[in-house]
């Protein structure tokens, strides 16, 4: 081993906005507190840094499922319920995509920007 992860950084053309969507799902706190910074931080309650957004002036929303935008990559949330976790993520602006019941263990949601994410059940 030669370290242990910093954070997860994700591009998004607004950084404070795309932060504050997934503040409003993981809690936490951003910094730093200037409202066009180019890069934000999210630490979870503990204060342990989960996610950092930086800002991303072409940035191109994923296409899933077709791929013809790759996705690159998503995040797992893991919740205990689907019905306790959706408002909160309608409210911040996010939309469901895909709630199968070919994987009744996991649903796929789009943060604000089209960034795919998934509820995974404990």
């Amino acid at each position: 081993m030669i370290g242990r992860l910093n954070t997860t950084a994700m591009d998004c053309p607004q950084p404070r906005q795309t932060a504050r969507f997934y503040q409003a799902l993981l809690g936490g706190t951003l910094t730093p507190e200037e409202e066009d910074a180019d890069w934000i931080d999210l630490d979870d309650p503990s204060g342990r840094r989960i996610l950092s957004f930086q800002r991303a002036e072409d940035y191109v929303a994923p296409t899933w499922p077709d791929n013809s935008v790759p996705l690159q990559m998503h995040i797992d949330i893991r919740v205990a319920g689907y019905d306790e976790s959706e408002p909160t993520i309608f409210a911040a602006g996010g939309r469901l995509l895909d709630d199968s019941d070919e994987h009744p263990n996991f649903r796929v949601y789009a943060d604000p920007i089209g960034r795919p994410f998934c509820l995974v059940l404990s």
